[in-house]
């Protein structure tokens, strides 16, 4: 169960679809330049499938142990936690003025995704991490970056989301956790939490030396639903009179998930203000908690839109080396009857090109996604901002559901290139699968982004971010070879034809509800096939120019021809369905489903 990064692809992913190099013409961004790059991607590489792929397994068979409210992670992850926040890889994306980096979203997007291949549940602790500080960034006080934003950014303390509670889970509104002003002169400003959340994500665990939780209370007054909900930063630990963070807070893991998958992340339930004592600080001002945690969670959604790149490449990986050595059955057509590998045969071989070139398209949308969040930062204001933020809110949905549903289908299809053996755990193949079907279900529920998408996405600005976004697809058209052309031609047209019959505003009122996961299926295939015609014609142009590795160009160019010519059609034969409104999903009664 090795991982090897894949430097050459996400290099050019970054280069081409997320239009990297072009981000240091912006403020802040004017330390990206190519050795920079090249020596960033290979020694997170190197962290990657040399400390944190081979914990992968260990992970998987022993998990993470809740004892006595302490949870501990197996022998080596506290170690390799040590190692990431030593190389300073948390800091990557930071703000420069808290100890970061100040380096693009996009290129840190591409050091998550190898941890994530290396790692999925271990990798889930910075990201949780990396959404806190998106949030403390944006919306927090002074005071409260210098004291806990600068050891997030550092990784020295990780952070984590706690939203869902038993009654509570899609329906934030529906929470109960309090937050009461408390008369503190030990603690000026603060409050107390009382509650219960579930399903929190490294919510315990022995790697770092603080947690930061950031907790979703409801003020005394406080109006029901999502406007009357606050947010508050709630550490594990407290300072002592020295200013040393050794005070336990009033916070303790009553219960870790038995999940599927995931194992080595602790899913825990998290018990706050239990002896009436639990000390949490405000974030931004009161009643404003849904909108500083959506900036958490809408960087968490193109990070978990990640996930289903890293497993889609891990689980490629194996099911390609298995498919090489695994020999069986001669090939059809062959003059001889002598066996060969398994690669040869055309069913493997559709498997395989199948997971290739569909993390290469999920791979290009989650980079260019994170791109447009960069341009979106760092431009001013002014137009060209204004549609900067319209690409990142559109894709945003898309990246998280597509790239999570193809995650789990291509680790599904590693499991199939192994056969028998892939249902055997020995192998490792079934691990990815158990791992990947986490992803469409945290972080909003696909069915969920469908509907953000289709719902909200596509009636920004009265439709323009999308019309954009089909202006750009036809305005590459032309460059494209004929065969793409005319398939990129039809999907844009189906896109359209799609997203008018979901905005029409005569539209039933839940036909838009029962074509939006259609839709966003659609909508990936859409924008990866154009992303990825987009790869193949530089590629293209680099092969003319003697430029690059030709063998790599030459493949790239035959990912992208399968890719539109093969998968792309199967996503517009979605239009039916997109198109079909309410009916068919309700024409059983409930009583006699």
């Amino acid at each position: 169960m090795t991982y090897t990064a894949p430097l050459k692809d996400q290099r050019f992913a970054l280069e081409t679809s997320a239009r990297l190099f072009d981000l240091a013409r912006l403020e802040g961004f004017e330390a990206v330049e190519e050795d920079l790059v090249e020596a960033i991607l290979t020694e997170s590489g190197k962290l990657a499938g040399e400390v944190w792929a081979p914990l992968n397994r260990v992970g998987d068979e022993k998990g993470a142990v809740l004892k006595d409210g302490v949870v501990t992670l197996p022998e080596g992850f506290r170690d390799g936690y040590r190692q990431y926040v030593d190389g300073g890889w948390g800091s990557l994306g930071g703000d420069p003025d808290y100890g970061g980096q100040g380096l693009p979203f996009a290129l840190a997007t591409a050091c998550q995704e190898q941890l994530t291949s290396a790692n999925m549940a271990f990798s889930l602790c910075p990201m949780l991490t990396l959404g806190a500080i998106e949030a403390l960034t944006a919306h927090a006080s002074e005071e409260l970056k210098q004291t806990y934003l600068t050891k997030l950014i550092s990784g020295e303390w990780t952070g984590t989301m706690n939203l869902t509670e038993p009654q509570a889970g899609s329906d934030v509104g529906a929470l109960r956790t309090t937050a009461t002003p408390a008369e503190d002169s030990h603690f000026p400003d603060s409050w107390r939490i009382k509650g219960q959340k579930i399903y929190i994500t490294w919510g315990e665990h022995d790697v770092a030396d603080n947690i930061v939780h950031l907790v979703l209370a409801r003020t005394p007054d406080a109006p029901a639903g999502t406007k009357g909900i606050s947010l508050f930063v709630v550490p594990k630990f407290l300072p002592d009179a020295e200013g040393n963070f050794t005070r336990r807070n009033d916070l303790t893991c009553v219960g870790l998930e038995e999940k599927l998958g995931i194992h080595a992340s602790p899913t825990c339930t998290m018990s706050f203000g239990d002896e009436d004592a639990c000390v949490g600080f405000m974030v931004g001002r009161e009643m404003g908690g849904m909108r500083a945690m959506f900036t958490m969670m809408n960087h968490a959604r193109i990070n978990v839109g990640l996930q289903g790149v890293a497993i889609g490449e891990r689980a490629y990986q194996q099911a390609l080396a298995y498919a090489k050595e695994r020999v069986q059955s001669a090939k059809i057509g062959a003059t001889t009857r002598d066996p060969v590998a398994i690669v040869d045969h055309a069913d493997v071989r559709r498997m395989l090109m199948t997971m290739r070139t569909s993390t290469e398209a999920m791979r290009a949308l989650a980079y260019a996604n994170a791109a447009a969040v960069d341009r979106a930062h760092a431009l001013p204001e002014g137009d060209e901002q204004v549609a900067a933020q319209g690409r990142a809110d559109l894709l945003t949905p898309i990246t998280k559901a597509w790239c999570t549903d193809l995650g789990v289908e291509l680790a599904s299809l590693g499991v199939q290139v192994h056969g028998g053996m892939g249902f055997v755990e020995e192998t490792g193949a079934a691990q990815h699968y158990r791992d990947a079907r986490i992803a469409p279900i945290y972080e909003g529920t696909n069915g969920i982004q469908a509907l953000d998408l289709v719902g909200r996405k596509l009636n920004m600005a009265g439709g323009a971010h999308w019309k954009a976004l089909l202006d750009d697809i036809r305005a590459d058209l032309p460059d494209l070879e004929p065969d793409q052309r005319a398939v990129m031609s039809a999907a844009a047209a189906t896109f359209e034809t799609g997203a008018n019959w979901l905005t029409d505003p005569d539209r039933g009122a839940n036909d838009p509800a029962a074509g939006a996961q259609p839709f966003t299926r659609l909508s990936g295939y859409v924008v990866g096939g154009w992303l990825m015609a987009q790869q193949a014609k530089e590629a293209r142009r680099r092969l003319d120019a003697g430029e690059g590795d030709a063998d790599f160009l030459k493949a790239k160019i035959a990912s992208a021809d399968f890719f539109i010519l093969q998968l792309v059609p199967t996503g517009m034969a979605l239009l039916g369905a997109v198109m079909a409104g309410e009916g068919p999903l309700y024409a059983i009664a409930d009583e006699a489903l």
